[in-house]
């Protein structure tokens, strides 16, 4: 498969990236951003939504760095993995990601913007125009979408990033940057229920950094992952859980949050604020698993059909938990 043609912008700031972004918007210019490419280069091969400009953010040094409370959207995926400062949460669910051959190129920020995913999307030109394409990648055919069948208002497209439940168990806030400044937001606010539109980033709009409340680094969690192979694929169902623990060394707080179930990342605050803190952990654990069973809301356009996803995001919340709950007794 050919990459098709494209125009590559290289800006040396995060000044001259937003700047070449509004340039390229008021000429009507179509155009990506590109990170690490580990899922943009794939998609521009297959034929899906290529645009004529891309804006490489390779050079952006402003948007680099790990810390504990500070990791920069151009961080790598690999260098989160093994930082000694970053929290194991993050570091356990960015360990997850495909291969390290990928983490080494994948970023942050390209995780968490990650484009929806679908079988009647993901595969080649050839075989999406024999369908006659679909609604998030319809060619100008005014396609339905494939899943639900008779609609085109709503794609539902799902969403299998690896970090996002991770940070935002642990109250992650997103920065995002544009022409017009920059604004900040819980990372559970920043995606929208679209396949299509994925987030709330605007045009000409970037992901920066995603920074950690200090009260993270008081934190112990979990994060179990449902895939066809382990060295490789997206989460077919992703569940990460985080307990909080105050300075008696008592329990004070819990969350949770899963991935890869529906076109968003979701938070379960409030199953987890129904957790019976005197009862038996295991007990709570198998609760806790069958509400989010009840919960999650997969569709037909991945590997595993919806009700064995749905079946495993209660084994994936048991694990999850119990997990954790190991975690804080040896911390």
């Amino acid at each position: 498969m050919r990459t098709p043609a494209f125009n590559v912008h290289t800006p040396n700031t995060l000044d001259e990236a937003v700047e070449t972004a509004r340039k390229l918007t008021d000429r009507e210019v179509e155009f990506d951003w590109i990170s690490g490419g580990t899922d943009l280069i794939p998609n521009y091969k297959w034929g899906i939504n290529p645009k004529s400009d891309v804006i490489s953010l390779a050079a952006v040094e402003e948007i680099r760095g790990v810390s504990m409370y500070r990791i920069g959207a151009m961080a790598r995926l690999q260098d989160i993995v093994e930082s000694e400062e970053v929290h194991p949460l993050i570091s356990e669910a960015a360990a997850s990601v495909a291969s390290i051959m990928i983490r080494r190129s994948g970023t942050l920020g390209g995780n968490l913007c990650l484009d929806t995913r679908c079988f009647w999307l993901n595969q080649s030109e050839t075989w999406r125009r024999s369908i006659d394409y679909c609604h998030k990648c319809d060619e100008g055919t005014g396609a339905d979408c494939r899943v639900i069948p008779n609609q085109n208002e709503l794609c539902v497209a799902t969403y299998q990033g690896d970090l996002a439940p991770a940070l935002i168990c642990l109250g992650a806030v997103v920065h995002l940057a544009s022409n017009s400044g920059r604004r900040e937001m819980p990372l559970e606010k920043f995606f929208q229920l679209d396949g299509i539109t994925r987030n709330v980033l605007r045009n000409g709009e970037i992901v920066t950094h995603v920074e950690l409340p200090e009260s993270s680094s008081s934190m112990v969690g979990s994060y179990q992952k449902l895939r066809q192979r382990d060295a490789w694929d997206f989460p077919e169902g992703g569940v990460a859980f985080a307990v909080h623990i105050d300075k008696k060394g008592k329990i004070s707080g819990l969350n949770m949050a899963s991935t890869g179930f529906e076109s968003i990342p979701r938070s379960h605050k409030d199953l987890v604020d129904s957790i019976d803190m005197g009862a038996e952990w295991g007990l709570e654990a198998k609760r806790l698993g069958a509400e989010l069973k009840r919960t999650v809301r997969p569709v037909l356009n991945t590997w595993f059909p919806p009700s064995y996803r749905k079946k495993m995001a209660s084994v994936l919340a048991k694990r999850a938990m119990e997990e954790a709950a190991k975690r804080v007794t040896s911390a």
